[in-house]
């Protein structure tokens, strides 16, 4: 086609759902998820949920069968089963994603974890009768299309997969604290990708055997959710689901908490860029009321600015990069897990006692009320966004799904929700002296050292499938238009679905801004937003945004610079009086830039050791060379010298410049009127002044005539990262559709050429994918693909064969 010349030049655990406590114990119909259950003769669960505000329905079907019902030797077996759903049933022999593509499906995914395995999709309402063919026939007729040649091949993406994460920062971790922290025999006591041993010995009679085991309809909860009645889904469901056998009982293993007492330590070196410390503790399964108290103790301890340990580590002391706190949740235990890393130069010993002292404080005087309020407002607040969506992972479907599986209901998650809307602080620090007192994990993983040189009711033809329907007529809102007095346009689509408010402003900037001045300024502008107003603290912003259930973010790229609000229709006009604060009065103060200036300067060094990081930095100057406007790293940070002689005045001089309502469009979506949008931001913005903006010289570049191959080196990696890179014209051109689709056909989606070739065929990686960035001028357009070491030049070969055949 056309379009394709200018290809060819260069080369270069979801844990769970966390239910969601209200702010206080008023009316909680808004977080109820309305449903029908329905039980087929052979067993199969079937739930419907109602949502007709748009032509499409989610379908989620989770069987109850994970790696805990592995044997010994037989571990990776629910994953490895998992891939082969994928490749074909006896009635469509072919690949499930041609199919799911074609139709237009969003939000598709199989995964697997400790305790189930789950394969869901959205597709439009008109193809509700395929989806539901396909699941039925690869549910109830997919013996006779596995062979040993699928076996095999699906075998080798896996072994890549567990490569690719075994290769990351960090990755040793994973396999150690599964090892350590469960006794031996216990069903959450080896990983759920399994061994590489296993997964060679695996045969085609075990994989036949994990079907007619685990896979009947009698181990299934099916959730139908969207533009579609109960009594139509249910007869839909029966017609396709009704005739398949059911499968044996399956027993179910009870709860094993296997708490620990003492501590255990273990310390590791791995090729990563800074130290980190991670300690964890068994605790109780989903379901249970310890749990319930416990996600709160998460959330004081460590969801954002206000939290203990991140006020402690990062803002008093200043001895962390990051800290993160969470529970991973599981059927029949869960582990509370606290992770922190050093900034470079800082000692673990110094960090874990710092974590140490702020865990025995709360376990001596527990919560305040306000930090209790606080933590309730914002899992309401997640909720209410949460079940915005139909499918995908936290949607409707996927907590009726999870609901009934482990809950054997499914409104189980309203239980969780009752004890933790009417937690009192006396329960969460009972909960929490119960479980975390005693019988700590902890390992230290530290960076390797420096070192210099040395049969059916349906007629089931083979190859032809029910036909899809036309794709339905998708009503999109209108978009409803405003330009303020001072120059700034309004945008709305106008959506009453949920009672939420989202805000977008965009100014015209981004990274190409920064060939005014230093690199990485436009990200630090950004990132420094937030820190602070001439009325608010950094703490006090983030204290108020969590009290009124709001968020707010900022995020930068080639050309944009965004600050982002959601917000509750109820609390809108507070929390745009901070969005607006911090939009028009960032303070840029000294200590807070000081402070990110040593993320930052941590951020870099790991980025110049994270594989695919390191490629972002090193691209752009390659394709557009130094002096581009685009030629700087395209994570945005630029480099450690730019970031030491960065200024309070170097900020401000940005904000000052570019952000000019002149110079700027803000999105509105939700709950909320246009002629709301104007009055409320009139007032708020009514002293904010348009301005000359200086335009910004995006020039435009040329390829070489012959192909280029640059070479990093990264010694004892277990997989080669091979990006190729060009140049593909601006986002906003008239062929944009056109070029879209070719990148869709080349290595934009799983049935796309190159991961087809590489993956499906070669078997070489696990993934391997093209796209673009969004931009003004010429655009990168990259492939991306981590092979395994040993056949980086044949992967190289076949990549520059589909850019130019």
């Amino acid at each position: 086609m056309k379009h394709r010349n200018w290809l060819s030049a260069l080369l270069i655990f979801w844990l769970g759902l966390t239910v969601l406590a209200a702010a206080g114990p008023g009316d909680a119909s808004d977080l109820d998820i309305p449903f029908q259950t329905f039980t087929l003769d052979n067993g199969l669960t079937l739930i419907v949920h109602e949502d007709h505000k748009a032509p499409i329905v989610a379908v989620n079907i989770w069987y109850h069968v994970g790696s805990k019902n592995e044997k010994p030797g037989k571990s990776g077996f629910a994953h490895l089963f998992e891939h082969l759903m994928f490749n074909g049933s006896e009635n469509f022999d072919q690949d499930y994603f041609e199919v799911i593509e074609r139709i237009g499906a969003t939000d598709v995914n199989g995964t697997t974890n400790e305790d189930r395995t789950n394969y869901f999709q959205n597709v439009p309402t008109s193809a509700l009768d395929l989806i539901l063919w396909m699941e039925s026939d690869r549910m109830g007729h997919l013996l006779g299309a596995i062979t040993q040649e699928k076996l095999d091949e699906q075998r080798g993406v896996v072994q890549n997969e567990k490569r690719q994460g075994e290769n990351q920062p960090y990755g040793v971790a994973y396999e150690l604290q599964t090892f350590s922290t469960w006794p031996k025999g216990h069903p959450y006591s080896w990983t759920v990708i399994g061994s590489m041993d296993d997964l060679n010995a695996a045969s085609l009679e075990d994989v036949q055997d994990w079907f007619k085991s685990y896979y009947g309809p009698n181990n299934a909860v099916l959730v139908v959710a969207g533009d579609i009645s109960a009594q139509e889904a249910y007869e839909k469901v029966n017609h396709y689901f009704g005739d398949i056998p059911p499968g044996p009982p399956v027993a179910r293993h009870t709860r094993w908490i296997a708490p620990r007492s003492g501590e255990q330590r273990q310390t590791v070196q791995d090729r990563v860029p800074a130290a980190r410390v991670y300690k964890i503790w068994n605790v109780p399964e989903w379901g249970s009321e310890s749990l319930a108290y416990l996600q709160l103790v998460e959330d004081i301890l460590g969801s954002g600015k206000t939290s203990r340990l991140y006020k402690r580590l990062i803002y008093e002391d200043q001895i962390a990069s990051d800290v993160d706190v969470y529970l991973d949740t599981r059927e029949i235990a869960s582990q509370f897990v606290i992770e922190a890393t050093a900034k470079p130069g800082e000692d673990l010993a110094r960090i874990e006692k710092a974590i140490d002292e702020e865990l025995a404080r709360f376990l001596a005087e527990g919560p305040s009320e306000k930090e209790l309020q606080r933590v309730k407002t914002q899992r309401r607040a997640a909720f209410v966004r949460g079940i915005e969506r139909i499918g995908g992972f936290g949607g409707k479907s996927d907590i009726l799904a999870l609901s009934q599986t482990y809950g054997g209901r499914p409104d189980a998650y309203q239980q969780t929700f009752q004890w933790m809307a009417g937690a009192t602080a006396m329960q969460v620090r009972q909960s929490a002296n119960e479980w975390l007192s005693d019988g700590v994990y902890v390992l230290e993983v530290t960076p390797f050292p420096e070192l210099a040189e040395q049969k059916t009711g349906v007629e089931r033809i083979a190859g032809k499938l029910p036909a899809e329907g036309e794709p339905p007529a998708v009503k999109f809102p209108t978009l409803q238009k405003a330009t303020l007095s001072n120059g700034l346009k309004i945008v709305l689509a106008q959506r009453s679905s949920v009672p939420l408010v989202n805000f977008q402003l965009m100014i015209d900037a981004g990274y190409a801004a920064d060939q005014f001045g230093i690199p990485g300024t436009a990200s630090m502008t950004m990132s420094m937003l937030d820190e602070g107003t001439r009325q608010r603290s950094a703490l006090e912003i983030s204290e108020a945004l969590a009290l009124l259930g709001a968020n707010l973010s900022t995020g930068t790229n080639l050309d944009l610079c965004y600050l982002n609000l959601s917000a509750l229709k109820a609390n809108l006009d507070a929390s745009l009086d901070i969005y607006t604060d911090v939009l028009l009065n960032p303070a840029f103060p000294e200590n807070e830039l000081e402070r990110l200036r040593k993320q930052r300067l941590a951020g870099i060094r790991q980025e110049k050791v994270s594989p695919f990081s390191m490629a972002l930095r090193v691209l752009p100057r390659l394709l557009y060379g130094k002096e581009h406007a685009y030629g700087n790293p395209l994570t945005g940070s630029g480099d450690e010298a730019s970031a030491q002689r960065m200024t309070r005045k170097d900020l401000s001089d940005f904000h000052q410049a570019w952000f000019k309502p002149n110079n700027a469009t803000l999105v509105v979506t939700g709950d909320i009127t246009l002629n709301e949008v104007v009055d409320k931001l009139e007032k708020r913005l009514k002293h904010w002044k348009s301005g000359e903006i200086r335009a910004k010289n995006i020039a435009r570049v040329e390829m070489p005539a012959q192909p280029v191959i640059y070479l990093m080196d990264r010694p004892g990696s277990q997989q080669s990262l091979i990006i190729a890179g060009h140049v593909a014209p601006p986002t906003a051109n008239p062929d944009e559709i056109a070029i879209e689709a070719m990148n869709n056909i080349l290595g934009g989606q799983f049935t796309a050429r190159i991961n087809m070739n590489l993956r499906e065929d070669k078997h070489w990686a696990y993934g391997a994918y093209s796209f673009f960035y969004n931009a003004k001028g010429q655009r990168p357009f990259m492939v991306y693909a981590p092979v395994q070491s040993d056949k980086t030049k044949e992967a190289v070969a076949e990549i520059r064969k589909e850019l130019t055949d």
